[in-house]
């Protein structure tokens, strides 16, 4: 193989491998995997800290955490259009 098909080849492996990490981080799976993860650290502290009701008031970072991954595409989209884009 000449060294621009090497090249090329090499190139179109690493594109797969930032195409798959893209994909993950903008995933369900993981949003969901979070959210969860940190719904029992939450409880785990409150827990520990004897803080009133610490499986109901563990939810609001969850849910939080869940709300602010769906705006960041959309401030991602105005700042590309905005900011990005005067560079």
């Amino acid at each position: 193989m000449s060294n621009l098909e090497q090249e090329i080849a090499e190139i179109k492996e690493r594109n797969r491998r930032v195409e798959a990490d893209k994909a993950w981080e903008t995933s369900w799976s993981r949003k969901v995997l979070v959210a969860g993860l940190t719904y029992l650290v939450v409880v785990s502290v409150f827990w520990v800290a004897e803080l009133p009701r610490p499986f109901v008031n563990a939810i609001i970072p969850s849910v939080a955490f869940v709300l602010s991954t769906l705006s960041i595409p959309l401030v991602k989209k105005w700042w590309l259009l905005k900011v990005y884009k005067k560079r």
